[in-house]
């Protein structure tokens, strides 16, 4: 079971985080969420599970902020999604660099534990992305 609800973002420009995200989020194995028979829905778009209206998901979220201000990132905050091989990490950062995003850090085990491969990215909006394999699944 996840912590999470899901996790929500937000965006300035709902089209181009759209052809950011549906290439990076296929990567990993997820589509977006089916919501057409949702009313309210016209400034909202996800990735993940979203099943019977929302009381199963495991969704990442994108809208315009409900204040109607400008979207803006948080000093310090990330959002980390998992991947299962190392091959999914290096296929997330590339399709990231390919679609609008720009690189936090190249895919690579980092120093907080043995097993642990990640990427870094910033989406259009700069929101700060990570992809994580734990374990010793190589590149196969």
């Amino acid at each position: 079971m996840s912590v999470f609800a899901y996790i929500c973002l937000g965006t300035n420009d709902m089209e181009r985080a759209c052809r950011f995200y549906d290439p990076v989020m296929a990567t990993l194995g997820y589509a977006r969420c089916d919501t057409s028979a949702e009313a309210g829905w016209e400034d909202w778009v996800g990735w993940g599970i979203y099943d019977d209206e929302g009381r199963r998901q495991d969704a990442l979220w994108l809208c315009r902020p409900f204040d109607r201000h400008a979207a803006s990132v948080g000093n310090g905050t990330m959002v980390a999604l998992r991947a299962t091989s190392w091959r999914q990490v290096d296929e997330f950062f590339a399709a990231a660099l390919a679609n609008g995003g720009e690189a936090e850090g190249e895919p690579g085990l980092r120093a907080y534990n043995a097993d642990f491969y990640a990427a870094y990215v910033r989406d259009p909006d700069g929101n700060k992305l990570a992809v994580v394999c734990r374990g010793f699944t190589r590149r196969e």
